[in-house]
């Protein structure tokens, strides 16, 4: 063994245990918190029906997601990502129930644990149900005024949909697919943006639920940048096969559109994992993305994750991120919060504006609590 092997293997076996240890943790808390409360309150044979569930739950959890994330399978996914939502509904109104006990002081054992437990599997229940209607529907639209100081007054009026966030995947939505086009071309958009994750695997795997895509119309452009999951498999192939509907991919370059003798500047960068991907070419550069824009020109950025407004923001006029999924899960929104310094809506950074959608689709779980899917309808306004 060399000097360097022995340097090295130490701290990746240290952090291979980390790791492990983590996910570990992770399960029992995920699973053995709802277990507790839902199934250890009842009668033993009750108990004991309900551990054997939860165990190979747990148990069959990991494997399922290794084999459908790791090795392509759909299905298993599709039972990992379910199982995943479902869990984690349980998890957060399990620890919620807490208050319920607080509430139930004066009902005593084992008629309070049962109460509890009753209260958590019927709002779970109905939660799950509620959410996989809201996952599983066309994205409502939702419209947006936006002032841009710089945009000339013959493009007020100039309208932009927003996709994001699609996420076609081991679920076949190919009819939600035709139906959110539909709904986009309804709108009779001047422009419309897809700001990145079209689909979690290949382009042969996700082909026919993304060809709806190539069926949307706009007068003046459809704009396409990447988004993290598209650095998971293959970037480059969704930005051709983008291009070949008839997308214009904004891969760290521009283009520029023009009405009423004014004219707007459409950015895009390539999100922030894509530096990391390793892939040639690749990686966020906003100087790229910019060079050679007209002087005074407003400027409408994609860049698919909210954080990068870090690098951006002052330089450019309008942002439009996705990724949050506005939460997707409630209460996940309060993690989402810790990495990204928005989780929906538009807001202000110095002179730039950012817009982040809550997405049109769904990652994983296929599941929206309290997150509800959008169509963004923009409406660029000039200065009066």
């Amino acid at each position: 063994m060399t000097q360097t092997e022995q340097r090295t293997r130490p701290p990746r076996a240290r952090r291979r245990g980390v790791f492990a240890g983590v996910v570990v943790l992770a399960l029992l808390l995920l699973f053995g918190v709802p277990w507790a409360t839902i199934v250890l309150p009842w009668p033993e044979p009750v108990a004991l029906a309900g551990s054997v569930l939860f165990g190979l739950a747990m148990l069959s959890f990991p494997v399922l997601m290794f084999l459908g994330h790791g090795r392509g399978s759909d299905r298993a996914a599709v039972v990992a990502d379910t199982t995943l939502g479902v869990v984690w509904v349980l998890f957060s109104w399990s620890v919620l129930s807490l208050l319920a006990r607080v509430a139930l002081l004066g009902v005593a054992e084992p008629l309070r644990s049962r109460l509890v437990a009753g209260l958590v599997l019927g709002v779970s229940l109905v939660l799950v149900l509620y959410g996989v209607r809201e996952a599983m529907r066309v994205p409502r639209v939702r419209r947006v005024e936006v002032t841009l100081p710089r945009l000339g007054a013959g493009l007020d009026g100039t309208t932009v949909v927003v996709l994001t966030d699609t996420h076609f995947g081991p679920i076949d939505r190919t009819r939600w697919s035709e139906r959110t086009a539909a709904v986009v071309n309804g709108l009779e958009p001047d422009i419309v943006c897809h700001a990145g994750d079209v689909a979690d695997g290949t382009v042969r795997q996700r082909r026919s639920q993304a060809a709806p895509l190539g069926t949307i119309t706009a007068r003046l452009a459809k704009v396409y940048a990447t988004g993290n999951h598209e650095y998971f498999g293959e970037a480059q192939a969704w930005l051709d096969h983008l291009a070949s509907l008839g997308w214009e991919p904004l891969h760290n370059r521009h283009i520029v559109v023009e009405r009423g003798g004014d004219r707007l500047v459409l950015a895009g960068i390539d999100d922030a994992t894509a530096q990391a991907s390793g892939l040639e070419g690749h990686g966020a550069r906003l100087d790229a993305a910019l060079d050679g824009v007209p002087a005074d020109t407003a400027i409408l950025l994609l860049a698919h994750q909210p954080k990068q407004i870090a690098g951006t923001a002052g330089q450019v006029d309008l942002q439009i991120a996705g990724h949050t999924h506005g939460g997707q899960i409630w209460p996940f929104h309060y993690l989402v919060r810790t990495d990204q310094p928005v989780l929906q809506g538009l807001s202000h950074h110095g002179t730039t504006q950012l817009y982040t959608s809550r997405g049109s689709g769904f990652w994983g779980p296929p599941l929206r609590v309290f997150a509800p899917s959008e169509i963004t309808l923009l409406t660029l306004r000039a200065p009066n």
